[in-house]
């Protein structure tokens, strides 16, 4: 008997995309958006689903805020270098509630891939004071929305069978937690908002990301993360075409 090859494809696609919907908080029958209001926050129905998708909101209850084309990508980029047989593990930096690294290791589930881990990278305690002329406006590190414990990560990967041994969690700013790293990368998620954490990520992983990987930058429309990337870019000469995923996200391939 043949295995139902067409059939579990069908299965994994719909399951991804359940979980995608999932993820941005966009299956229930009342779903909440939260909006400042001074210092505080005030939580009510989201009326404006487009904006959920297209990554412009600051959901109260979802797992991610990163929208619906950067989910995709990381499900591109991880198909592809699997597809491929580019080496490596995948790692974000800067997390929040979890959701895409969440969705990275469900992507490796379906594929049936016991030899590569994530690697979920936060402070868990929200971004650090600025120290770096390029930041010296951000007010990042008062956000207290961004505060997310990982006690909390933890127990959301659970909520969806997906905390295991491939899981990988490294706690602290990036400085103390990334430099000297020893691991070999297929798919690199920059997500640190920042000229200093975005540096600091592109220097201590970079160089070992697999030649045929990707690297992903979340904050590109940011003018301090996106002067990090294009320094980090002119420093080493890479040539590489930036190739837009939406308003504010982008990636390239490493050749």
């Amino acid at each position: 008997m043949s295995e139902p090859t067409t059939e579990r494809w069908d299965l994994v696609t719909e399951y991804l995309e359940i979980l995608k919907l999932s993820l941005m908080d966009l299956l229930g029958h009342e779903t909440l958006t939260a909006r400042r209001n001074g210092a505080g926050v005030d939580v009510v129905p989201l009326e404006d689903r487009d904006r959920r998708i297209d990554g412009h909101e600051w959901p109260a209850n979802a797992l991610t805020m990163i929208g619906l084309a950067r989910l995709n990508n990381i499900q591109f980029c991880l198909e592809t270098v699997l597809a491929d047989g580019v080496p490596g593990d995948f790692i974000e930096t800067g997390v929040w509630r979890g959701g895409a690294s969440i969705f990275a290791r469900a992507v490796l589930r379906t594929h049936d891939i016991a030899d590569r881990s994530v690697w979920v990278a936060d402070s868990f305690e929200g971004l650090p004071p600025p120290e770096h002329a390029h930041d010296a406006d951000s007010k990042l590190h008062e956000a207290r929305h961004l505060m997310v414990s990982l006690d909390e990560v933890k127990r959301n990967f659970d909520r969806y069978r997906l905390l295991d041994g491939q899981v990988q969690f490294l706690k602290g700013f990036f400085r103390d937690t990334l430099p000297g790293l020893d691991r070999r990368w297929s798919v690199i998620r920059l997500d640190g908002d920042m000229y200093d954490s975005t540096i600091v990520a592109l220097e201590s992983l970079y160089p070992s990301l697999s030649p045929g990987g990707f690297l992903i930058v979340h904050d590109f429309k940011l003018e301090p993360c996106r002067k990090a990337v294009e320094d980090y870019r002119a420093l080493h000469g890479i040539s590489e075409p930036i190739e837009r995923i939406d308003w504010t996200g982008v990636f390239w391939r490493k050749r």
